[in-house]
């Protein structure tokens, strides 16, 4: 039985979901969703806290956290609330909590935002990067190869973003561009991952049709709860892989 771990019975997965009623344009909620699926599947268990403006975010409480996409205005709205969240969440991370921000996500993930008028938008500064309006919009279907902690696999999505993002040394490209944009115009990678914290423009939402990229955050998570190296059974995934193969297709690739 999966879930009997060292003394360890229904082991419970803690996962935060940052401002879902604010950030959550492009069906985000589904990612949560497949994180708690394919932990049920397995035999674990999960909590969802929902964590809003003016909540307590303590860094003790979860294993995994999650932020999805938003419009400019409600992105705008949460960063106060973010900011002064900031140092817990960044505890978190060095914590090795699981993280994954889509979208307005990995802006706000960041060091910096710089929008179109020139205004800045502080970020929580888990991830080593900034991100500054642009004046073309990056949008359309998009497929990256990844290769992250000895995993290499094809994540594929949907991207649409005004938000030029430009990483520093610290943090490492989520995958490289095989068709699409990415996080600018120029560098042909896509997203970033420093320690345990995955940020990315894809979504639509992204894990449905990402089975290997969902399994390696709730890897993740599971090691941050038992202090212990985990490897996850294999699932039937043939409606995800389907409906990955399908995405890649519509991108123009080769399956």
């Amino acid at each position: 039985n999966p879930c009997l771990l060292e003394g360890w019975q229904m082991t419970e997965v803690r996962i935060c979901h940052l401002y879902p009623n604010h950030m959550n344009i492009y069906g985000d909620r589904g990612n949560i969703s497949v994180l708690t699926k394919r932990l049920q599947w397995r035999g674990y268990s999960s909590s969802v806290t929902n964590v809003g403006i003016g909540d307590k975010f303590s860094p003790d409480d979860f294993d995994l956290c999650y932020l999805g996409g938003g419009q400019d205005k409600d992105q705008n709205l949460i960063a106060f609330d973010l900011a002064e969240k900031a140092p817990a969440i960044r505890s978190a991370a060095d914590d090795g909590v699981s993280f994954l921000w889509v979208c307005g996500g990995i802006q706000l993930a960041g060091k910096r935002y710089v929008d179109a008028s020139g205004s800045e938008l502080l970020g929580v500064g888990i991830l080593d990067l900034e991100t500054i309006a642009g004046t073309e919009r990056l949008i359309g279907d998009i497929a990256i190869r990844s290769s992250v902690d000895g995993r290499e696999f094809t994540v594929v999505g949907y991207e649409n973003h005004i938000g030029q993002t430009y990483l520093g040394s610290d943090s490492r490209p989520l995958g490289k561009v095989l068709h699409g944009y990415g996080n600018n115009s120029f560098d042909q990678v896509e997203g970033a991952v420093q320690q345990r914290v995955i940020g990315t423009y894809l979504h639509g939402p992204l894990l449905p049709k990402n089975p290997d990229l969902a399994d390696l955050i709730l890897t993740w998570a599971l090691e941050h709860r038992i202090s212990e190296s985990v490897s996850l059974e294999k699932l039937d995934d043939n409606f995800a892989v389907n409906a990955h193969k399908r995405a890649v297709s519509r991108a123009g690739l080769k399956r």
